[in-house]
């Protein structure tokens, strides 16, 4: 069965206008999500939700996914999309607030002002009290960012800009933020190597099994004395309860998070932020318009783009009679299955795309003829088949 041109999307968390905007006419935002074929989400936890038969995708309007059960989507064929560096400039400009949070007495002087408003001459004794706030340049300063995907390279270029000289360090650096990356930026071979050279250390990179716990007691030990650590990532990347002991014997002199919990709240010399890194009306806006229009890109013309779990793919609009997307398991024979399924019904090929991510692959196919009615159902009956999408069909209007 083709699947309805009219189609519903669920809002799981508040999704800026102007992302809703770029749906096109027959599609509705529904309350019900049990018949959404696609899904909109922020911060909203889903581990615990049950999809419904009719879920194609979820579109997270932001970089991290830890909040979508990436394993379950995959075995049910639901595509999940993110919008990486949709908010990058947003959080690259509280990294540069919170480099200067570390470098300078600015929260402990608010705070002091506002602790003797009742001074008469406060005027005059916070001009004694502020040598209690001193603090450093950052100009001349090294600072090491490890992660330079979307925002650890806006973060490094805009550290040059202001002096600092910088060293990163990404095993996986895409050709793309090499493109982007200043040459001024020196080039680490480990870790290790940006321990031991940088004044200020941020972390951006994506929390895995592989990155959690990633600053822990033995790569501080690694760091210079008195190193300021920022942590704009994720909070599972640190281990808190060893950085207790760095911040109290001050291995670590400052360590400056995006993310609050009961540890973090109560770390000595650090300052913790409410989770700002993508809260501003831009952001919201950037990464609301780009989860949207890949969301429709798939379920209209079967496009993928900036998906988690599942390859990019763009075949355009359909010119051909009809599209049929197929989610699969990525494992020998599965291609030759399917073309053998089409060319065994006299369908003929017209194009098509096939792409592998992990265990997953994924095959869009153009026919040049009306397909039968039960090709869907047919298709599924391979071995290794997730599911089955009739995209578009010429000749239903498309």
């Amino acid at each position: 069965m083709l699947e309805p041109k009219h189609r519903k999307i669920y809002c799981l968390n508040n999704i800026a206008s102007v992302g809703l905007g770029q749906f096109r006419d027959g599609y509705e935002v529904t309350q019900n999500v049990n018949e959404a074929a696609g899904i909109l989400v922020r911060s909203a936890d889903m581990h615990t939700m049950e999809f419904a038969e009719g879920l194609r995708a979820i579109a997270r309007a932001g970089a991290g996914v830890n909040n979508i059960p990436i394993d379950r989507c995959s075995e049910h064929g639901i595509v999940v999309f993110n919008t990486p560096g949709a908010n990058a400039n947003s959080v690259k400009e509280l990294v540069i607030a919170g480099l200067l949070l570390a470098s300078r007495g600015i929260f402990e002087g608010i705070s002091w002002v506002k602790d003797n408003t009742g001074d008469s001459g406060l005027a005059k004794t916070a001009e004694k009290a502020k040598k209690n706030f001193a603090g450093h340049e950052i100009q001349g300063k090294t600072l090491g960012v490890i992660g330079l995907g979307a925002i650890g390279v806006r973060v490094a270029n805009a550290a040059v800009s202001l002096g600092m000289n910088v060293l990163g360090y990404d095993p996986f650096l895409s050709v793309k933020s090499a493109w982007m990356l200043s040459p001024m930026v020196k080039h680490a071979d480990s870790p290790d190597e940006v321990y031991a050279a940088s004044d200020y250390i941020t972390i951006h990179v994506p929390a895995m099994d592989s990155t959690k716990h990633m600053i822990n007691a033995e790569a501080v030990s690694k760091m210079k004395p008195g190193v300021k650590l920022l942590n704009f990532a994720r909070d599972v990347l640190v281990d808190e309860d060893a950085l207790r002991n760095a911040l109290e014997s001050g291995q670590v002199g400052r360590y400056i998070s995006d993310f609050p919990n009961t540890t973090s709240a109560n770390l000595p010399n650090a300052i913790i932020l409410p989770h700002l890194g993508a809260s501003t009306e831009e952001a919201e806006d950037n990464c609301a318009v780009m989860a949207a229009l890949q969301l429709q890109d798939y379920l209209d013309n079967g496009n993928i783009t900036n998906s988690v779990n599942y390859p990019e793919i763009n075949a355009g609009t359909c010119g051909a009679e009809a599209r049929v997307v197929i989610l699969h398991r990525n494992i020998p024979n599965m291609l030759s299955q399917i073309t053998s399924f089409f060319g065994s019904n006299g369908l003929n090929i017209e194009n098509l795309l096939n792409k592998a991510k992990g265990q997953y692959a994924y095959t869009l196919v153009d026919i040049s003829h009306k397909m039968p009615d039960d090709t869907t159902e047919r298709l599924r009956e391979i071995d290794g088949v997730l599911r089955v999408r009739r995209v578009k069909e010429r000749s239903q209007g498309w």
